[in-house]
């Protein structure tokens, strides 16, 4: 109670009441609370108190938002319970109800972490949700606006349920809750008919999300009305993709319909059905392990100690030196062998530097597929790349394979323990030219190691398929054929010159050219 007391006369609760109105009337400007429709929500931020413990400021129902006052704001605890309410206004004045949208809001703090709500009723998210009356999901690709939703990129493929509506608000709360569930990297969902919920780890975070979300949902309608497939990584005719990066069958195959660019360049089609959704590995499945082994890790490994010194003021490579040190610190708890700790930031740029180089031609040499090194030797590669010292390359099937995946509406992503900059080069820079046209999106270490199942349950929570068996996943080592296939993912062995020999009871389908799949 004292707490809640001092709170109650705290600046950071004026601050808090203040800047709720002061959203309000900026999202009503954007015809986003229009008619006393949407809400906001956000916490009172205090340092010393856990975000999740923080008490909670939300804008009452059913009032104008543009005309909102700091007095107008309910106070709730960190459970929902409302601890202050505002005093009522003279008629024509309705009694101040709290947000109807109050359980909604506590689900994205409780299932979330989130810091600040906001449900707008903004036109261009209301009719997102239309394109296709059946769509369970709003999807959209290569847009720059796509870079400020929490966790995406350029090349990535924006996923977002869509619920429902109810006739009443907080009816939403248990299909908001199952979307947040199926969709746990998203930071919104879509009502039909209705509107958008989105969140952030604070007010500032959920504003820019709510902005970009506004503006690719507009961004989708004009590329409809133009003809046009929002989630097409080219936004090519709507056409040829039917059936395509949104609509994929119960049986993970896809009708073919048209022709597109790819397939124009001379490049063959199977007439068998293709799978929903294809992720690929790289080393010996998209690109021959001699490629890796005998160019990119000797190219590292020469060329990290100029690279450090060349580029060791810009924050890039003062944050790959924080994630080895970081690593070091853990293989030298977990015992193993020939691990350097990396001085800290205080000490010698030289010593940081030699101590740095060290562990990386170790983790080279050791074969090591930690983000830390991964991280480090793509922006290596990436100079490399620019100077024109590095080309990526890839067997002669894969770009004919991406061309007839993509004309037959397959969605097609790359899984390597690379990082994702690192995979953008090799199929950005290929003897056959820019491929990255063909692909939707990128994964690595960062959502799991390959061995391990769950890493491949992320993958299905978010390409945007009903189940995991709609995607196959085409690997040259079997361990990770085993855990894509635990996760229920189809896994395909892909044998290519070079490769480890498979054993032969391994029990996995095999290719030797990815137009087999």
């Amino acid at each position: 109670m004292a707490a809640t007391a001092a709170c109650l006369a705290s600046d950071a609760l004026t601050q808090a009441t203040s800047l709720a109105a002061d959203l309000c009337k900026q999202f009503y400007g954007l015809g986003w609370v229009s008619g006393t429709g949407g809400s906001i929500s956000l916490k009172v931020h205090d340092a010393s108190t856990p975000l999740a413990q923080q008490l909670i400021i939300m804008a009452p129902s059913g009032v104008q938002k543009e005309r909102m006052l700091p007095e107008d704001m309910y106070l709730l605890d960190a459970d929902g319970n409302v601890l202050s309410a505002p005093s009522p206004k003279p008629a024509p004045h309705r009694p101040p109800k709290c947000s109807e949208c109050a359980p909604l809001f506590m689900k994205a703090y409780k299932m979330r972490k989130a810091g600040a709500v906001i449900h707008s009723h903004g036109m261009e998210s209301c009719l997102a949700t239309m394109i296709n009356p059946a769509a369970k999901e709003f999807r959209i690709t290569h847009m720059e606006m796509i870079k400020g939703i929490s966790g995406h990129g350029y090349h990535d493929e924006l996923v977002v349920p869509i619920i429902e509506n109810t006739p009443r608000e907080y009816e939403l709360t248990d299909s908001l809750a199952q979307a947040m569930g199926a969709y746990p990297k998203s930071t919104a969902v879509l009502v039909r008919n209705h509107g958008i919920y989105v969140w952030g780890d604070s007010w500032i975070s959920a504003k820019t999300q709510a902005e970009c979300y506004h503006y690719l949902f507009e961004a989708a309608l004009r590329l409809h009305s133009l003809g046009l497939d929002p989630a097409d990584p080219k936004h090519g005719p709507l056409t040829t993709l039917k059936a395509s990066s949104c609509d994929s069958f119960s049986d993970g195959t896809v009708v073919e319909n048209g022709t597109q660019e790819g397939v124009s360049q001379g490049f063959p089609r199977q007439q068998h059905p293709n799978p929903a959704v294809v992720v690929l590995d790289i080393e010996g499945t998209t690109t021959p392990i001699s490629f890796v082994t005998e160019i990119l890790f000797p190219y590292a490994r020469d060329n990290v100690r100029n690279h450090l010194e060349s580029t060791y003021d810009s924050q890039e490579t003062q944050d790959d030196i924080n994630l080895l040190r970081k690593q070091a610190e853990q293989d030298v708890t977990d015992g193993i062998p020939g691990v350097q700790l990396i001085p800290s930031t205080d000490t010698s740029k030289e010593k940081v530097v030699a101590a740095v180089e060290t562990n990386v031609i170790s983790m080279i040499k050791a074969d090591r597929k930690v983000t830390a090194l991964k991280e480090l030797q793509g922006h290596i590669w990436r100079s490399g790349y620019m100077k024109g010292e590095l080309q990526g390359q890839v067997f002669e099937d894969v770009p004919k394979a991406l061309a007839q995946w993509q004309s037959a509406g397959s969605k097609v992503y790359i899984y390597s323990s690379g990082s994702r900059e690192a995979q953008r080069l090799i199929f950005g820079n290929t003897q056959y030219g820019d491929l990255r046209p063909f692909l939707c999106g990128y994964f690595d270490t960062f959502i799991g190691n390959k061995r391990e199942p769950k890493s491949y349950k992320e993958i299905f929570l978010s390409v945007g398929v009903d189940e995991p068996s709609q995607i196959v996943f085409a690997t040259d080592v079997l361990q990770e054929a085993m855990a894509a296939k635990e996760a229920g993912l189809r896994a395909v062995l892909v044998v290519r010159p070079g490769n480890v020999p498979l054993p032969e009871d391994h029990g996995f389908p095999t290719v030797t050219n990815l137009l087999e799949i």
